[in-house]
């Protein structure tokens, strides 16, 4: 019944920018994809610190399947929306240059949109190490304890969702709510997705789409990254109202929580310690659950793993400017 079906042909987008270390691989997973029907691959490069212009250049080169489009701002809306505009098919399916699909990911996405009738279908960001600390940063992202009970970070059974990780679109769907919007430079899967489900239309999880996610490689790249999506998911909570719940508030509630008891402290008052000092061992605790199974070089870095990603996500949602992801007003 396989070989006598018709598939629909497929487009891929990929926004890139300084992927030297990666895009080779999460091209070749795409272009080697086990899928019968037709497939293109539309990458929008961003102007790059790296080789990754060069690198994308070569591949281009040796598969005609391989288009490649100018992303001038670098930013990742922007580059979807280039990718998009530049691609042919009806079926639109995003990967990110640090991704690695496995090879039934593309069949697996179509056949579950058909079975199911969504408008975007995803699967599980599958997060897997290299280092030590990144071995220590992907078990944090696929645990409840470093990032609450998002199906799509710690898995679960298939079903309508808020949002997924990457996702395949109806490209009617992407036209329907007019398209991503770049004034959101993170968080803006999860504010489309919104857009789609107000719209109508349905987004649905599936465990048999698993992506492997290469993670931040140090601390620095894990807080940055970290405090960046906690004050954009403040902006969608300003846009969307009625979008926010505890899993989103726990962060920068903890962040107050420590916060105030540090001061407490430092004025004397010695319970006061015992939030900030709670946190700290039950991050030690949780990582000692959590960890099992790890290295230990990698374990040792759970703790603090956790911690940054927590704290930063808090950070950067209590400071996200009031104007963040406001349009800039023409100069006159």
């Amino acid at each position: 019944m396989t070989q006598d079906r018709t598939w629909p042909a497929v487009s891929v987008v990929m926004p890139v920018l300084n992927e030297e270390r990666h895009l080779t691989d999460a091209v070749r997973r795409i272009v080697t994809q086990d899928y019968p029907g037709e497939l293109e691959l539309v990458l929008a490069i961003g102007p790059s610190r790296d080789r990754t212009e060069e690198i994308a250049a070569k591949l281009a080169t040796e598969d005609p399947r391989i288009v490649v489009v100018a992303n001038p701002t670098g930013r990742t809306p922007q580059g979807l929306n280039i990718a998009i505009k530049a691609s042919q098919y009806s079926i639109i399916v995003r990967v990110d240059g640090h991704s690695l699909l496995p090879a039934d990911y593309v069949r697996a996405a179509v056949e579950t949109m058909e079975e199911t009738g969504a408008d975007n279908v995803g699967g599980i960001m599958a997060a897997e190490g290299v280092t030590p600390f990144e071995q220590a940063v992907a078990r944090a992202m696929t645990s409840k304890l470093g990032v609450g009970n998002a199906r799509f970070h710690t898995g679960g059974e298939a079903g309508e969702v808020e949002t997924v990780y990457l996702g395949t679109f109806k490209r009617s769907a992407l036209e329907r709510v007019g398209g991503y919007d770049e004034t959101f430079v993170r968080a803006q899967d999860w504010e489309m997705n919104h857009r789609i489900r107000q719209s109508g239309g349905k987004i649905f999880f599936t465990p048999r789409m698993r992506v492997t996610y290469r993670p931040r490689p140090n601390l620095r790249a894990l807080a940055k990254q970290y405090f960046h999506t906690g004050r954009w998911r403040r902006v969608v909570g300003r846009e969307h109202q009625g979008t926010l719940n505890f899993r989103y508030l726990a962060p920068p509630l903890a962040v107050l929580a420590m916060a105030a008891g540090s001061v407490a402290g430092a004025f004397g008052i010695w319970p006061g310690w015992l939030l900030p000092g709670g946190y700290a061992v039950a991050m030690v605790a949780g990582a000692a659950v959590e960890g099992r199974g790890l290295p230990v070089s990698a374990w040792v870095r759970l703790p603090l793993v956790f911690a940054t990603m927590h704290i930063s996500w808090g950070v950067g949602f209590l400071t996200s400017p009031p104007g963040l992801g406001q349009p800039t007003p023409a100069k006159p």
